[in-house]
């Protein structure tokens, strides 16, 4: 199992993406350290990555010496490659002009290509919980934390996501959440060192039968449910055509 929740939510970010992916060829972007784009590679023939820092990319270039990876700003990308499928997971929160970050992006795509694009959901269960409980004052809010440690510019939800991406001149053509969360990330990881899943013990319905490893069991369950809960998701995300 995974070290923490940022860790699984990761997975299932990727998961998603292969689910909605197209065609051989990948880009992603910004890659970082290469830990999502490795779960990306096996649905791909070709894969290439772009971050803005050396040192992610060196890290990035260790776990997968088969790929292409690049250093520099979405904004200021050049190449004469086209992709069938781009990744920008967990970016456009960050950037300064996410309309024309998400046209770059496009110009980037094959002729069926498709851009798959994951942001944190402002309005997700544990931020609308905090609310209520007087820790933000509204969902939208941006904590120091957001501001000075991670660096976030704006907060987004499925509807201000589906604003830029109309303002960017392009077509949406599914959208959609990944994991059900109702606690705070901290919260999480005591929860998933430190929950009762042993059977018998975690109080959640009928024991005695298969033996499954629950912990697993409970992700996979938020994330199947978070299909049904788009909006309710710790991430939204929309795949994007031109």
């Amino acid at each position: 199992m995974f070290a923490d929740y940022n860790s699984i939510l990761g997975y299932y970010q990727a998961k998603a993406c292969i689910e909605h992916s197209r065609g051989d060829s990948l880009l992603d972007m910004p890659c970082g350290d290469g830990t999502l784009t490795s779960l990306l590679a096996p649905a791909f023939k070709t894969v290439v990555g772009l971050d803005a820092s050396s040192q992610h990319l060196a890290l990035a270039k260790e776990n997968m010496p088969s790929a292409e990876f690049y250093e520099g700003l979405i904004e200021e990308f050049e190449t004469n490659q086209k992709f069938d499928t781009i990744t920008m997971l967990n970016i456009l929160e960050h950037v300064v002009d996410p309309i024309s970050v998400l046209q770059k992006a496009a110009s980037l795509l094959s002729q069926n290509g498709i851009l798959l694009v994951h942001v944190p959901n402002a309005l997700a269960v544990n931020r609308r919980l905090a609310v209520l409980m007087g820790t933000l004052t509204h969902c939208e809010e941006l904590s120091p934390f957001d501001i000075q440690v991670v660096g976030h510019r704006r907060s987004y939800s499925l509807s201000t996501l589906c604003n830029d991406i109309e303002q960017a001149g392009l077509k949406i053509n599914a959208t959609g959440g990944v994991f059900y969360k109702s606690l705070s990330t901290p919260q999480m990881d005591w929860f998933l060192a430190n929950g009762l899943w042993e059977e018998g013990g975690f109080g959640w319905g009928r024991v005695g039968g298969e033996q499954k490893d629950w912990k697993a069991e409970f992700c996979r369950a938020s994330y199947e449910l978070g299909k049904q809960h788009p909006e309710d998701c710790n991430i939204i995300y929309a795949c994007i055509t031109k």
